[in-house]
């Protein structure tokens, strides 16, 4: 059987890693070691990071619909409450934008929800 010769390809594999730490400090971006580390952690953090950027849109939405409701003079919940009552099925995101681009669509809003509670 030949023998199997695998320096091309742990070369390569190596030159990809030492290639996404680059950025590091020290020898966290030239020893494979230490580099393989950086990246591993990186990826890590990246990972739970996609998740915790949806956490905090969700929250910022939340304190954007707020500070527009209570100008209304209605509170956060009882606008969302109102909302279910009466159907509308405007999720977080779009209503957010409704307070900060559009006063009188978020007004009409809020008035629907405020007939409903």
């Amino acid at each position: 059987m030949p023998r199997v010769r695998r320096s091309p390809a742990t070369r390569k594999h190596k030159k990809k890693i030492i290639k996404a730490a680059k950025g590091a400090f020290g020898l966290r971006k030239n020893v494979y070691r230490r580099a393989k580390e950086t990246v591993q952690r990186g990826l890590a953090f990246a990972f739970e990071h996609r998740r915790a950027k949806k956490r905090e849109y969700r929250q910022l939405w939340t304190v954007r619909i707020n500070a527009a409701a209570r100008e209304h003079n209605i509170s956060y919940s009882r606008l969302i409450g109102g909302m279910k009552k009466a159907n509308i099925t405007i999720d977080r995101k779009i209503l957010a934008d409704l307070a900060v681009n559009d006063k009188q669509a978020f007004a009409a809003v809020v008035e629907k929800a405020l007939s409903k509670n």
